[in-house]
Parts: structure tokens; C-alpha cells; sequence
């Protein structure tokens, strides 16, 4: 389809939900319409034209932003859409339920995709149902543009590049650390975990999925040496302190291990990724670790009971379009480190990076990432690592979005760590 076809660069698919809101007032604020032909998609003409006006009035330049009307109930609508832009950006979950007409109309359309799915279950069946045919297409359906997994996958990214040009090698080994972070969660995301659970507890192939930490490598290659998320305390030789699982582990080791496939295992087949919580050395750091842990494994245990998770999500979590006060996004912040191990003509060598931001992690940095994934589609194709299927960040995008992100205020660095101590 010609460019004149196609009157947008990029559609907010979900502009009025909370996440959506964010990332359309980003867009507007960051860009111009001359730097990008922009258009708010969702299902209400009311609030999309409310929207619109907040939009306009607010960012300079931006006076009568486009509209595009759709449902994800009426997949001609998604088909339509999909039609008339070069991305979309959508943060319309649970990806589960919504997700799955909007992946089919942007493979028919030949129009690029990225979304903030943490729905592994849901991601499996797009890579098995659909990945050929987006390879086929020359289209790239980019899952897990947020907090879920720009960090820990791009700072893999980094840290592997790094590794192969500073020491002509690769690291068997990579740990992602997720340092700290401050911020409020929605009630879209929430929503998105619950579905995790419902599906663990319903279907055997989405327990399988959540079981195997290969689940999301090519069909055939969905085995190897990593033992799967930490789930107990566990002293860390890397950076001897003591660890606690992540909760995110689950989506970003998996994303981590299809992008070493994607790419064609630069990284190896014995390549290991682990993510973890550091809580310090001696008996406060173990007891630290030990409080992450229990948690984590008591809110799973609950969340795997069916009328104590119905309970939860009824009258504990938040309603989706609800999340945190615009105080809360602008004072969180995160920062995930991430270090590589490896074995070059000289000996070992450590390769460390860095990646955070003073913004809430799930909502003020991760519209950034999302938008700034869009951005990077519909402008730095000639730099893709892969064109076309279902792919990761850093598969799909690459380095040009650790690029974008420091640009706009992103902690993003590399390089050697100095000592090397024995794994």
C-alpha cells in the first residue's frame, strides 16, 4: 500500500483508557505534527473529541487531531484502521481478550504493531498462530513495550553488543536486576495479571506456557539450560548479595531467551538469563529476600485459588481506566542493572548496564517506551534487526529505542565492569 494510502504514521489505539492517555499526551508533547502524522483510535466518538480538545489545548501546534472510530468486537473496524496508518500503538488489554482481531488486521494491512502486554499466555499463541504470517507480510507485531520488557530486554541488547565488540565474545550469562523502582499500578494492569490466572487455572496449554521458561522460543527450540524464575531466596556470586524473585521475571526472562532466538543466537544455545531483586548482604539482606519471596509466593497461591482471585479482582483491584494520581508517575522512578559474564581471548570479562528513568515505571516511563517503539517503527526500519513476525524489543526495534530513550531523559549506559568475580 502506497504512503499516500495511508494518512497516519501512528494510531493510539485506546487514546482514552489510562495508559493510552499517557502516551497520546507524550506524543503531542515531545512531537509536532510535522515530525508525526498522529491519530486517536478508540471505540467512543465523545471521548475520543473530549480527548482531542484537552490534546489541542495543551500542545502547541496540535489544533484538530484526528480521530479513528473502532471496536475490537468488529474486527472490520480494526481492519479499517489497521488500513489507513503505518503503526499502531495499543494499550488495549487484556490483550487476551482484545488483543487477538487488532494482531490480524495489522499482518492483513501490512501495518506494524507494539503494544504493553505481560501476557505470556496470550504472546504463545501469537507467536504460534500468527508469526509466519507476519513474517510473510514484512510486518512486525512487537509484544511487551513497557516495564514488560524494554528494560530487561534492551539492556540485554546492550550488554551483548557490547561484549562483541569490546571483546570479540558473547555472555553465557546474563542478570538483570531490578534495583529499585516507586510508582503506582493501574487497573488495566491488574485486569492483564488476573487474566494470567484465569487462564493458568482453566487451560493446560496456558499452564504449560507459564510453566516452561522457553515457552515463547520458535516451535521445536522450546528447551534448554535455564531452570526457569528464581522463586526462592538465593546469594548471588555475581554481585555477593543476596537476591529475592522478581515478579516480572516470568515475561522478561522468556522475552529475553525468544530475542537470542530471533536474532539467531548470537548469544549462544547455552545462553542462561536470570532476573532477580537485590536486597543486600548478611542476615538483613537474607531477611529481605526471604519477606520478597513469601510474598510472592503467598499472593500466587491466593491468586491460584478461584474464589479467592474472584474476590481480589471484584473488591481489591483497582477498575481498569483507573491508575495512579499524575503526583505519583512524576515522582516514581526505577532503575534495572544489568550484567553480562562472559569469556573473551584475555579471560573473563564483566559488561554492565545500566537503564532507568525518575518516572513511574509502569505508567510515565512506560508510555514513553511505548511511544517512543512506535516512533522507532515508522522511522528507523533501515536499523531493524528483523523485519517481519511476531518479534521482541530488542528483535524488532533494537538499538535505535535505547537511543530514542536517552534522548528524552533515560538513564541508558554500557560498559566493562571492572572486577570479575567467580559464577
Amino acid at each position: 500500500m502506497a504512503d499516500t494510502d495511508r494518512p497516519y504514521d501512528v494510531v493510539v489505539w485506546g487514546a482514552t483508557g489510562f495508559a493510552g492517555r499517557l502516551v497520546s499526551e507524550y506524543l503531542t508533547q515531545q512531537y509536532t505534527p510535522d515530525g508525526v502524522s498522529l491519530a486517536l483510535g478508540g471505540r467512543s466518538e465523545a471521548r475520543l473529541d473530549a480527548l482531542e480538545s484537552e490534546l489541542s489545548a495543551k500542545a502547541e501546534g496540535w489544533d484538530g487531531i484526528p480521530t479513528v472510530l473502532g471496536d475490537a468486537t468488529e474486527p472490520e473496524t480494526l481492519r479499517e484502521m489497521a488500513r489507513r496508518t503505518h503503526v499502531v500503538c495499543t494499550t488495549v488489554g487484556p490483550y487476551t481478550t482484545y488483543g487477538t482481531p487488532l494482531v490480524e488486521a495489522c499482518i492483513a494491512a501490512g501495518t506494524e504493531y507494539c503494544d504493553l502486554t505481560g501476557e505470556i499466555n496470550w504472546v504463545r499463541e501469537t507467536v504460534d498462530r500468527f508469526h509466519d504470517a507476519a513474517v510473510g507480510a514484512d510486518t512486525r507485531i512487537v509484544h511487551s513495550c513497557g516495564f514488560d520488557a524494554v528494560p530487561a530486554d534492551i539492556g540485554t541488547l546492550l550488554v551483548q553488543s557490547f561484549a562483541a565488540e569490546a571483546f570479540d565474545s558473547h555472555c553465557e550469562l546474563v542478570r538483570i536486576y531490578l534495583e529499585e523502582a516507586s510508582g503506582g499500578v493501574s487497573g488495566g494492569t491488574l485486569a492483564s495479571f488476573g487474566e494470567l490466572f484465569d487462564a493458568a487455572s482453566e487451560d493446560p496449554v496456558s499452564r504449560r506456557t507459564l510453566e516452561n521458561p522457553y515457552s515463547l522460543a520458535p516451535p521445536g527450540e522450546r528447551d534448554g539450560v535455564d531452570p526457569g524464575a528464581q522463586r526462592w531466596p538465593q546469594k548471588d556470586r555475581l554481585r555477593s548479595a543476596w537476591t529475592a524473585p522478581s515478579p516480572m521475571a516470568p515475561v522478561n526472562e522468556r522475552v529475553v531467551r525468544r530475542s537470542n532466538a530471533l536474532l539467531g543466537y548470537p548469544w549462544g544455545r547455552e545462553f542462561r538469563c536470570t532476573e532477580r531483586i537485590p536486597t543486600g548482604s548478611g542476615v538483613g539482606g537474607a531477611a529481605g529476600a526471604g519477606a520478597i519471596a513469601g510474598g510472592i509466593g503467598l499472593f500466587r497461591a491466593a491468586m491460584a485459588v478461584d474464589p479467592i482471585r474472584a474476590g481480589v479482582r471484584r473488591f481489591v483491584f483497582p477498575d481498569p481506566g483507573e491508575g495512579p494520581t499524575r503526583a505519583q508517575i512524576e515522582d516514581g522512578f526505577f532503575t534495572v542493572r544489568v550484567l553480562g559474564r562472559g569469556t573473551g581471548a584475555d579471560g573473563p570479562f564483566t559488561v554492565e548496564a545500566e537503564f532507568g528513568a525518575d518516572l513511574d515505571p509502569g505508567y510515565g516511563a512506560t508510555a514513553r517506551m511505548l511511544a517512543e517503539s512506535a516512533m522507532s517503527l515508522r522511522q528507523d526500519d533501515a536499523e531493524s534487526p528483523v523485519t517481519g513476525g511476531v518479534v521482541t524489543p530488542a528483535s524488532g526495534v533494537g538499538s535505535p529505542l535505547a537511543q530514542r530513550l536517552r534522548d528524552v531523559g533515560f538513564t541508558v549506559t554500557v560498559g566493562e565492569r571492572a572486577e570479575h568475580p567467580d559464577v
